[in-house]
């Protein structure tokens, strides 16, 4: 059945006596209830997110409030572990009256922290703030104290616990670093043995010390080489000129003064052995004098220039060897060097592993010295922001707001009941009714007479209907 709102309208008006009793029903009703309703406080306790960098880590709890870490708040204080230290902290569960209550809901089945966990659980209230890093902690009871010691309580909880969630991870990784920094420690001074071992053995202190000295006395060899193979090659040079009868152009031969004395006396005999030639004749007995001198001065010029030639050779002979022996010398030096390079890079392979090893060891021990602090924190990054005070006047049972929304709900019932007592006795309350229930079209409607008897009829107007002019529209 459809109804429109003219004909809904006339059905409460019909049924005005029914929908009233619903109304005064069902306001009665929720009134009563709400008088016998037990009287229940709520204790409110407000807590604060500190956002300012840690003191060790020097980072930012949870890198800043946000909504989703404020959830995650809410979520822990709302937790079972939260609750479980509120029964501890307030020892609820050593409560005789709680005990009983426990025995008498249960028959003793499970424990008495778990029966506790549920039931307080139920009162909690947490609500954080939507634009700021504080959270509310709101607890409801009978007891208006009760609740504020609660508020409190699970504050204090919520608080031990945070401190605890930071502690217990950090006393882990603090023995897992002290572990792994006991065997990084180990690793360092096997590295330093082996590497001391070496230098042991080879008699390396400072291998870059060395092979700069080495390095500077190779390339003296090399300088000295060169040097000794300009002598050795001027020595042949000369030696040459010996062999192919030059000595007397020899710069040993010119600068000697021996050689140049006997030159000079050579010179004035020969003169003086031509003028008496020419003068006294070839047999004479000066002139074989004179020529005796001149032999004997020759074969005295010859012996000096063979002696002074024949130090070029042994001045060929001596830096020939000098050169062969520098030369290996220098092929000595330069295997030395190679040797000491090795030696460096393989100490250098083992400096490089002691290096790593004394990273590895400083990093895990500061890991490991910073988690050892943060094991001993007593503060964690939630503070009291305001405790829960004894309240003064019930929150709940709400008269006011029970009352209009009983008000709300009755004229919803009433309107519902008029409804259905109409659909079970459909009545006729209009022309509309009149038209539907017929299913003729309407034609007209004779206004309603003036008779006051006529208005106390169910039907008010009259109606004239199309089946009697039917005929006449044909």
């Amino acid at each position: 059945m459809t109804l429109s709102l003219p004909q809904f309208i006339a059905v409460l008006q019909g049924r005005w006596k029914l929908a009233l009793a619903v109304l005064a029903t069902t306001v009665l009703l929720a009134m009563a209830v709400t008088l016998l309703m037990t009287k229940k406080y709520t204790a409110s306790a407000s807590v604060v997110m500190d956002v300012k960098p840690d003191p060790l880590t020097g980072m930012v709890a949870g890198g800043g409030v946000n909504a989703t870490l404020m959830a995650t708040q809410v979520d822990i204080v709302e937790s079972d572990r939260v609750t479980r230290r509120v029964i501890q902290n307030l020892k609820l569960d050593q409560n005789p009256a709680l005990r009983a209550a426990w025995l008498s809901a249960t028959n003793g089945v499970g424990t008495v922290e778990d029966w506790l966990a549920r039931v307080l659980a139920v009162s909690l209230d947490v609500r954080p703030s939507r634009e700021s890093n504080v959270m509310f902690v709101s607890y409801e009871a009978a007891d208006p104290d009760f609740a504020a010691t609660m508020a409190n309580a699970y504050v204090q909880a919520y608080m031990q616990t945070t401190l605890e969630l930071r502690v217990d991870p950090a006393r882990q990784y603090s023995d897992f670093f002290d572990q792994r920094s006991k065997d990084a420690r180990n690793t360092l001074e096997a590295a330093q043995a082996k590497l001391s071992a070496f230098q042991r053995e080879h008699g390396v202190i400072g291998s870059d010390e060395r092979i700069d000295v080495e390095t500077m006395r190779l390339n003296e060899l090399s300088s000295q080489l060169v040097t000794l193979q300009a002598l050795s090659s001027e020595s042949q040079s000369r030696q040459a000129q010996v062999r192919g009868g030059h000595s007397d152009q020899l710069a040993e031969t010119l600068t000697n003064p021996v050689v140049s004395s006997l030159k000079l006396d050579l010179g004035r005999a020969e003169g003086n052995l031509k003028e008496l030639g020419m003068r006294l004749g070839a047999n004479h007995p000066q002139v074989q004098q004179a020529q005796t001198q001149v032999a004997e001065l020759r074969n005295r010029l010859a012996s000096e220039m063979a002696r002074a030639s024949g130090s070029v050779g042994v001045s060929a002979s001596i830096n020939a060897a000098r050169l062969g022996d520098l030369r290996t010398q220098l092929d000595q030096q330069r295997t030395k060097l190679l040797s000491l390079k090795q030696v460096r890079d393989s100490m250098g392979v083992l400096q490089r592993d002691v290096d790593n090893a004394q990273r590895v060891y400083d990093l895990l021990a500061g890991r490991q010295s910073q988690t050892a602090l943060e094991t001993h924190v007593q503060q964690s990054n939630v503070n009291p922001l305001s405790p829960a005070v004894v309240p003064a006047s019930a929150s709940s049972p709400k008269r006011l707001l029970n009352l209009v929304a009983s008000v709300f709900a009755g004229l919803f019932f009433a309107a519902l009941a008029a409804l259905v007592a109409e659909l079970r006795d459909r009545r006729v309350r209009g022309p509309g009714d009149l038209v539907q229930a017929l299913g003729l079209p309407m034609l007209g409607v004779l206004p309603t007479p003036r008779n006051p008897k006529l208005n106390a009829q169910q039907l008010k107007q009259r109606v004239v209907t199309g089946r009697a002019l039917t005929p006449a529209r044909r």
